[in-house]
């Protein structure tokens, strides 16, 4: 049995090693010296040396303790394809080397070198020490960022006051709740906060490979060392986020720059010091973090605009203007007025009608943007990694079908092997280059999709319709609403990228497929072969088709009564000639069981290809009719939109602005009579003409609202059923007035839709 087989069924890997050789005092095995017998060679050799070098103390032992990894490395003991932990533990053995200029230093860093870690060497050294220090960077700066948290929410004051506030009056309400980013209605700095999602796109795709598990964590609680995890990635970069919303611009703008500032030092520095990460010349880290460099030079400049608008307020250049804080954003205030308008027809170009037409009156919220531009951000790091990931595995069989004709390999000789080799690797590079782009294309679209989706699902709430949602979900819970729109952004982040990983699967199956059933064949000069084959299978399908549309045909000729009207598009569904239809319907029954089988496959067929091409989709299910309940991408969909629908509905949030602009005005009404002031302008109008006034009016739009008015007191059944048939009179003859009527369109400057944020206190 090989050494490393034995250390990995003791339990003692190549780390475990590397921290018992450099560091003997810290390690402790309960072993005082190796057994005879079943024991590993690393072990025996370790006891031994630390024996022979007296003890725990080793005051003398920097040289040995390497030598004795390298003698580990000679017997097979250490891989040469060492571990990421290996690696770190690696570059301190070569600083602890460099502190020794000797002939033994400099001699040991050359076997060191000659025996493969190649990692432990020169600039790759330095690469690990920045690996540790940004994830101690990461981990500190979750830390501190408390602090950073505190002193934004020690600007924050709090509306709603608490008895805590009258014990500690002097803080006037103070320490109010930061928020990072306001996922339901926020429509501006939608930009700004899409670049902050870019700026942690690398972060985001490093969570996927667990790199920022805390060390340690058991199997088990592995879900839970995942979520702390994500929770430190997010208090790193908490502080960007907040300094955007923070309403204290001066300080939120100087403090985010410097924040922002640091991070992009640190990604910099990184990438400078070590642009190839692993693999020399492939430049991985400039390919993986130019994108986050962009965004963090995007968030810098918006800081010192903030802090440029900030300062200009202060001397009075500007006025203040509270961005975010209209309570009718100005586009919604658009769509209502342009609801009193009668539609006009408008030519619209073929952009317009095939692909997207811009609707100025509709704006998407910042979840949306960020989460689209984080997801873009994602898929490309995400298809450079796969990138590589396949040059390295196809240079692997490269050298393996070079091998196979070396003398010495086994297969030297069987030509026919090693051409089929060849040949399965020029399929797989072609079909894998091919793919990426389709696959990587198809991502994108989608991407850009699922904003036109949901644009068209918004605005069909908006007018009530439901039907395109199943009839068990169109009265959604609450609960798993709000739940749903907390999750929606990463879990379309996640369905992206794994719906990229399946299509680009079957993408490379169906093209491996292609080309061995038509490019081979025809390279291996069996075209005749191959084109017959295709013609007897098109000829079977095309029998098998025809006979489908034979079917319908004589159903439609023989067995379907005539139309009833010469206007009618299709005949009635009612039989003729029954007798003639059984049997017809007798004798095709047999074959029929034949097609069944075919057909069934082909829907198998068919349901597989387009699922694993729709699995990226989430406003939209893959299941079938009534299992939509366990596709949980499709109901976090749901609850997303219809929580958006009742918090940004225009018509509704219009209403509520108007009623809150009314209350504030009957306010400052009230305070004004109470201190003698009279707003001398104010309508002498009673407020009861007024209303019947606005009843009258909205009955004359709206005949039809006549029948549900509530009536005045009880009365028996004939007087309400008297009363109602007067109201169903009014309202049909009143709808008749108003459809003969040719008016004119409502002009929308007569409408009254107040902008901006109430006065109430």
């Amino acid at each position: 049995m090989r050494s490393t087989d034995i250390l990995g069924r003791q339990g003692f890997g190549n780390c475990e090693v590397l921290c018992a050789v450099l560091c003997p005092s810290g390690y402790r095995t309960g072993v005082e010296q190796a057994p005879a017998t079943d024991c590993s060679e690393g072990r025996i050799m370790y006891w031994q040396h630390r024996k022979s070098a007296g003890g725990v103390g080793w005051s003398t032992s920097l040289v040995q303790r390497v030598q004795f990894l390298l003698r580990l490395t000679t017997r097979g003991v250490l891989s040469p394809e060492a571990s990421a932990s290996t690696r770190l533990i690696g570059a301190l053995v070569y600083d602890l080397l460099e502190q020794d200029e000797g002939v033994v230093g400099t001699h040991l860093k050359l076997q060191w070198r000659t025996y493969g870690y190649k990692y432990f060497y020169e600039q790759h050294h330095i690469c690990n020490h920045f690996i540790i220090l940004h994830l101690c960077l990461l981990r500190e700066s979750a830390k501190k960022n408390i602090l950073i948290i505190l002193s934004l929410s020690f600007l924050e004051r709090r509306v709603n006051r608490s008895k805590l506030d009258k014990k500690f009056y002097l803080l006037s309400g103070r320490f109010g709740i930061v928020i990072p980013l306001d996922l339901i209605g926020t429509f501006s700095n939608r930009w700004t906060f899409g670049f902050a999602f870019g700026a942690i796109a690398n972060k985001v795709v490093s969570l996927f490979s667990e790199e920022y598990l805390p060390i340690g964590v058991p199997t088990w609680a592995r879900a839970l060392g995942l979520f702390i995890g994500a929770i430190e990635v997010g208090l790193s970069f908490y502080p960007i986020f907040a300094c955007l919303t923070t309403e204290n611009k001066l300080v939120g703008s100087v403090t985010g720059f410097l924040y922002t500032l640091t991070w992009f030092i640190i990604t910099t520095i990184d990438i400078v010091s070590c642009p190839d990460g692993d693999v020399p010349g492939s430049y991985e880290k400039v390919i993986f973090n130019w994108p986050s460099l962009l965004c963090f030079i995007f968030l810098l400049i918006r800081f010192v605009y903030l802090f440029i608008k900030s300062i200009r307020i202060i001397i009075g250049a500007e006025d203040v203007i509270a961005e975010g804080k209209c309570f009718l954003p100005q586009h919604q205030a658009e769509h209502v007025k342009r609801l009193f308008k009668k539609p006009v027809q408008v030519k619209r170009s073929w952009f317009a009608r095939k692909i997207y037409d811009w609707d100025p009156c509709f704006k998407f919220p910042s979840r949306m943007i960020g989460t689209t531009v984080l997801s873009l951000l994602c898929l490309y790091i995400f298809v450079t990694i796969e990138f590589r990931a396949f040059m390295t595995g196809l240079q692997l069989m490269t050298r393996f079908a070079e091998s196979m004709e070396q003398p010495e390999s086994m297969f030297y000789g069987l030509n026919d092997t090693i051409t089929y080799v060849k040949e399965f690797i020029s399929a797989f590079e072609g079909a894998w280059f091919f793919s990426t782009f389709l696959a990587s294309a198809i991502t994108v679209s989608y991407i850009f999709h699922i904003l036109i989706c949901y644009r068209k699902h918004m605005k069909r709430l908006w007018v009530g319709e439901k039907s395109f949602l199943p009839i068990k979900f169109q009265v959604p819970s609450p609960s798993d609403s709000v739940a749903a729109i907390a999750r929606y952004s990463g879990w379309q982040v996640a369905y992206i990228l794994w719906g990229y990983l399946i299509m680009h699967t079957v993408q490379i199956l169906l093209g491996m497929a292609f080309v061995y059933a038509f490019v081979y064949p025809i390279k291996h000069g069996q075209a005749l072969q191959l084109f017959q084959g295709l013609g007897i299978s098109v000829l079977t399908i095309g029998i098998v088709i025809a006979l489908m549309i034979l079917q319908v045909v004589f159903a439609q000729v023989f067995f379907l009564q005539k139309k009833i009207s010469s206007e009618d598009k299709k005949k009635p569904l009612a039989l003729n000639n029954r007798k003639a239809f059984h049997n017809f319907n007798y004798f095709f029954f047999f074959y029929n069981v034949i097609l069944g089988l075919s057909a069934c496959l082909w829907r198998l067929l068919c349901s597989v290809i387009l699922g694993s091409w729709l699995i990226a989709r989430i406003d939209r299910s893959i299941l079938q009719r009534g299992y939509e309940s366990a596709d949980t991408g499709y109901m976090t969909w749901i609850g997303m939109i219809y929580v958006d629908h009742y918090h940004t509905n225009p018509v509704l949030v219009s209403f509520c602005n108007i009623l809150l602009t009314l209350r504030a005005e009957k306010r400052v009404r009230e305070y004004s009579s109470y201190y003698g002031i009279a707003d001398s302008t104010g309508s002498s109008i009673s407020i009861q003409a007024r209303t019947r006034w606005l009843l009258y009016y909205t009955l004359l739009k709206n005949p039809r609202l006549i029948l549900h008015r509530k009536m005045k007191g009880s009365g028996d059944g004939e007087m309400r059923n008297a009363i109602n048939d007067t109201r169903n009179f009014q309202a049909s003859v009143l709808e008749a007035v108003v459809r003969n009527n040719l008016e004119l369109p409502v002009d929308a400057n007569c409408v009254e839709i107040r902008e901006g944020q109430s006065s109430e206190s």
